[in-house]
């Protein structure tokens, strides 16, 4: 059984190594969400007295989330973080410039816009040069330009600031895809808009939001009632108060869970001897190690071990029968990305029985390796 931090959070009978997919939902989270769910239905859009009350409590997660955000600006809440980026990017006009490795929410999204575009190749650390996204911005005459902070496959953290810095003088917008970052690094300096998600920070599923600074106005993506302004659709309490106590509880352990992240990295790094890493070393989040090791069958090696929750790569491109278009633009071969594992941790996984799924992990590799 995999075990929790602080309020226990078990999921029977496996261990739970898949974090960049989704995170546990947070106690705390759940206590926040539930009288929304159980004795308060009212519409935080109503001006009677409780809707006035739903009204507060959206107004309070707000503020909680937008304590992990930059100051001057405002906080969109959304469905998740794929409306917020579609909602960005279809909400600007003129070229696009953005990078090999990022999301397919924003790569899709970008090809779906119909305008032009650029892909600026990263180094084999996943990482883009701020000077070629100046130059794609320069040639191009772009309006915008999309940066992941944080990548959900290697972990490699992009130099946003810098990339802002470099960008933002030649008259196009910094949009950063924050889903992987929010909560545990610090936003950067110089972004326009921030894509984020609950789910990835101990919240709920189906909430995230556009933060949005002062003087920036992308135009709507949906259409109707205008609640966000500049957003369509009536907000859920529950989730609004969930996403607002996970942000607040991020913002005071951001420390504490950095600080666990790393140890247990070093952990996963001397478990797992003989892998090689990919994506950068230093400059990563360390609750992500993708590995490889030459030859495992990773299809078999997770028919083999069931019971450890880990990824051959990212969630969202699972099933496609394509090998990771991030593994391929850091250099790798389709035969080393198919060797390719992504072991995701957090908050509430314990250094025991990362160890023992590691172990296990291990086992079954080299029991390929003498099989063959």
């Amino acid at each position: 059984m995999a075990r929790g931090g602080a309020g226990d959070r078990p999921v029977r009978g496996v261990t739970y190594l898949d974090y960049q997919a989704t995170t546990p939902l947070a106690p705390e989270a759940l206590d926040a969400m539930l009288p929304w769910l159980r004795d308060q239905h009212a519409n935080p859009h109503s001006p009677h007295r409780a809707g006035r009350a739903a009204k507060a409590a959206v107004e309070m997660a707000r503020a909680q989330v937008a304590g992990l955000l930059p100051a001057g600006g405002r906080v969109v809440f959304t469905s998740g973080a794929t409306e917020a980026l579609n909602w960005a990017i279809k909400g600007a006009s003129g070229a696009i410039v953005t990078q090999a490795t990022e999301h397919a929410a924003v790569l899709d999204t970008v090809a779906a816009s119909g305008r032009a575009n650029v892909l600026v190749p990263v180094d084999n650390d996943g990482r883009v040069s701020p000077d070629a996204a100046a130059a794609a911005v320069h040639e191009t005459g772009a309006r915008l330009v999309a940066v992941m902070l944080v990548n959900n496959e290697i972990g490699t953290i992009q130099p946003v600031a810098e990339i802002a810095a470099a960008v933002k003088p030649l008259g196009a917008m910094l949009l950063c895809d924050a889903v992987q970052g929010f909560g545990r690094i610090a936003i950067p300096d110089g972004c326009d808009m921030v894509a984020v998600s609950a789910h990835k920070i101990y919240g709920p599923k189906g909430i995230g939001a556009l933060w949005i600074r002062d003087g920036v106005t992308p135009t709507p993506l949906l259409h109707g009632g205008d609640q966000e302004g500049g957003r369509s659709g009536t907000l859920s309490p529950a989730l609004c108060a969930g996403f607002g106590a996970a942000a607040a509880l991020a913002k005071t352990r951001m420390a504490e869970d950095a600080a666990q992240a790393a140890r247990l990295f070093a952990v996963a790094r001397a478990r797992l001897a003989g892998w090689t890493l990919n994506g950068a070393d230093g400059q990563r989040w360390p609750g992500n190690v993708s590995v490889r090791r030459d030859g495992v069958d990773v299809a078999r090696l997770m028919s083999d071990v069931r019971d450890v929750a880990f990824s051959a790569g990212s969630a969202c491109a699972s099933g496609s029968g394509r090998t990771s278009h991030v593994l391929r633009a850091i250099g790798l071969s389709d035969a080393q990305a198919r060797a390719t594992i992504r072991i995701g941790f957090g908050r509430y996984t314990h250094e025991d029985e990362l160890v023992a799924a590691l172990d296990r992990l291990v086992a079954a590799a080299n029991a390929q390796k003498v099989a063959a």
